[in-house]
């Protein structure tokens, strides 16, 4: 199920109510799975913990951090790292929204340490890159 409802999640912009449905529908799905039914009530988190489970942001986040290493990596001339960099001019028309991937990306890198520029030299070690996703998502269940 995960496959297809995550199918180019890493290319999603993330905002809460995007992540919020997410997380309803998982949690449904969990609860069909696991055949827990109203009467039985149990709170989202020990659902997650029987199932074994980790929340769908957590998930999304992962992808997302694989696949900006995975640019990173990429030649300073390839289409993906090219528009990674590319901030067009001007201003946004009225109505527009705020969030975009980059924005995204960002908040991702405050959280696990480092920024746009010094994202490619730290991708290139392929073990802290993957050590940067691990030890932020443990991080955030310990938060939680």
């Amino acid at each position: 199920m995960l496959s297809v409802l995550l199918y180019g999640s890493e290319c999603w912009k993330s905002t809460a109510n995007i992540e919020k449905k997410l997380k309803v529908f998982q949690t449904k799905c969990l609860r069909r799975i696991m055949r827990i039914v109203w009467p039985n009530m149990i709170s989202n988190e020990e659902l997650r913990h029987r199932a074994g489970a980790s929340t769908i942001s957590e998930i999304i986040a992962t992808r997302r951090w694989r696949w900006l290493g995975h640019v990173c990596r990429m030649p300073i001339d390839s289409m993906p790292r090219v528009a990674l960099r590319w901030t067009p001019q001007g201003k946004r028309n009225r109505g527009r929204p705020k969030e975009t991937w980059r924005r995204t990306v960002d908040r991702d890198l405050k959280t696990r340490g480092p920024t746009l520029q010094t994202a490619p030299a730290i991708a290139a070690d392929r073990t802290k890159w993957c050590s940067l996703a691990v030890s932020s998502s443990t991080r955030r269940r310990r938060e939680d």
